[in-house]
């Protein structure tokens, strides 16, 4: 890949990267710009399938097209390919030609059947728990030459720096989601303890028992028990807010 192109797909991958909400999202767009650069080296279409492995759970999460999506789900359902030996061994994996090649005759065939010629997998690391792989999908052989191929590892290599902040990314956004959530359930018992001990004159640890044997006989959270208080106090829902 040249330093210019190279820069090139670097910034328009971090544009990719502000420009989605999630993981998910930004996968699909990443299929999306790898088979648009791809297509663009080649001088031909070419498609993207974005694989998934999680604890040895290997799954097609995003595709550049429907058709993309459906291509890599034929390997997913055979369990072999291309792709997937690329997750295995870490390495570019190419499949030259369908009629050909001896590796994979089943799965041959049913790329030749859907017009598909050639493929090419390409690895993505993530993280200790996670890998990647592009797999990409020529309608003719002799497209996936040897610059092609470099051009693919040199431009994964940028995705993969990306795709792991991404990941990054999403695991805080989870984390914060989950720590509100945590303080709104806190703050939101706080207060019904405050309305038990107003209508019992009781202590906040009275309180605190007081719910939570309301807890255990209705077999509810005690976070629900609170949120229904809070409701027989006011009929307006009782929401917490925090500043940003």
């Amino acid at each position: 890949m040249t330093n210019n192109l190279g820069d090139d797909a670097a910034l328009q991958l971090q544009d990719l990267l502000m420009g989605t909400e999630n993981v998910e999202d930004f996968l699909g767009r990443l299929a999306e710009f790898s088979a648009a650069m791809l297509s663009r080296a080649a001088g031909a279409g070419i498609e993207c399938g974005v694989t998934l492995q999680r604890r040895k759970k290997i799954t097609t999460v995003a595709g550049s097209s429907p058709r993309a999506v459906i291509l890599d789900r034929i390997e997913q359902h055979l369990g072999d390919g291309p792709c997937i030996e690329a997750l295995r061994t870490r390495s570019v994996v190419l499949l030259a030609d369908v009629d050909t090649d001896p590796r994979w005759p089943e799965y041959q065939l049913q790329l030749a059947a859907q017009g598909v010629r050639s493929t090419l997998g390409v690895p993505l690391e993530i993280g200790d728990d996670a890998s990647a792989a592009l797999n990409f999908f020529a309608p003719d052989t002799g497209l996936f030459t040897e610059d092609i191929i470099v051009e693919a590892a040199g431009f994964a290599d940028l995705a993969e720096r990306s795709l792991r902040l991404a990941v990054r990314i999403g695991t805080a956004q989870s984390r914060a989601e989950d720590l509100q959530a945590a303080m709104e359930h806190r703050t939101s018992i706080d207060l019904a303890c405050g309305v038990v001990m107003a209508q019992n004159r009781c202590s906040q640890e009275e309180a605190m028992a007081i719910l939570t044997r309301v807890s255990s006989n209705r077999n509810q959270k005690l976070r629900d028990v609170a949120a229904d208080v809070l409701r027989n106090l006011t009929a307006e829902e009782v929401r917490t807010h925090f500043d940003a």
